[in-house]
């Protein structure tokens, strides 16, 4: 990838692909710096290269995706208990609503959690979700599906309302 073209992708993306970076990592902002990081070193380093068969920001996302996916599993072997009883602090969030839909979300599947803040948050189709995480669009619909059916019945559980997702 041309310094040129790296520009225009940390120039245009950076914020968004911070937020899935943070969001690829349970929301820890200092995990996600160090995502980012990574993958723009693997981006300069040529290690991942945009072959212009899908959307920039589209292979930025399954990029960020799978880097956060490697970094999760190379710490998760070295985490003593206690440093991982402290790993499990909430978010910090703005509002009680953020805190409440966060918690909500982290209760699905990591894949479905993952696909519904694709579509939800970053509006991405399906079609482009499933680029971005790997997997064939059936699959995709399947997390989509159950994802959906799994957060209208934990948010009608917490506040006894009825949620229509279309």
């Amino acid at each position: 990838m041309s310094r040129e073209l790296m520009e225009k992708v940390y120039a245009e993306l950076h914020q968004d692909a911070y937020h899935w970076a943070r969001q690829c990592v349970n929301y820890s902002d200092e995990q996600a710096e160090d995502v980012l990081q990574t993958v723009y070193l693997k981006i300069l380093n040529g290690k991942a290269r945009y072959n212009n068969r899908s959307g920039l920001k589209t292979w930025l996302y399954s990029v960020i995706r799978f880097t956060a996916a490697d970094t999760f599993r190379s710490t998760r072997k070295q985490v003593s208990l206690d440093a991982a009883a402290e790993q499990t602090e909430e978010p910090e969030m703005n509002t009680l609503d953020e805190h409440f839909y966060a918690s909500a979300l982290k209760q699905l599947s990591t894949n479905q959690s993952q696909v519904l803040l694709l579509v939800f948050y970053h509006n991405y189709t399906l079609e482009a979700v499933a680029e971005v995480m790997g997997l064939s669009i059936g699959t995709i619909r399947t997390h989509y599906d159950r994802g959906k059916k799994k957060l209208r019945q934990i948010l009608e559980k917490e506040k006894n309302t009825t949620y229509d997702f279309k």
